[in-house]
């Protein structure tokens, strides 16, 4: 297997949310690379919540934006470019979790796992 490159890493590290009311657990994270020079993050999270039980899913997120293509393959991104590269991911990936219950184009990109 390859090494990650630095943007992989970053995108790979779980996190809390701003408001402390949701922790995304990266259990493992994949990137594909398609031959359109797109690619698929795939994440394996299990989320917590304070008070509820935990809760295991597999979240896919097609990546058609190639302005940031140079960033994930990058083995030294400009570390602000890389900054809002996580951000953007990490914005959408809070919008699943709270839509995906009401949207279906939302509700497509996860699977529950038991």
């Amino acid at each position: 297997m390859t090494a990650r490159t630095p943007a992989e890493q970053a995108l790979a590290c779980s996190y809390t949310t701003g408001d402390g009311k949701v922790r995304f657990d990266v259990t493992e994270f994949s990137v594909a690379h398609l031959l359109d020079r797109s690619v698929t993050l795939t994440y394996w999270l299990t989320v917590e919540r304070q008070g509820l039980q935990e809760e295991h899913w597999k979240f896919t997120l097609p990546w058609g934006d190639k302005s940031f293509l140079d960033v994930l393959t990058s083995p030294s991104p400009d570390p602000e470019r890389l900054q809002q590269l996580v951000h953007i991911v990490r914005a959408l990936l809070e919008e699943w979790w709270d839509t995906k219950g009401h949207r279906r184009k939302s509700a497509r990109m996860g699977r529950q796992r038991l």
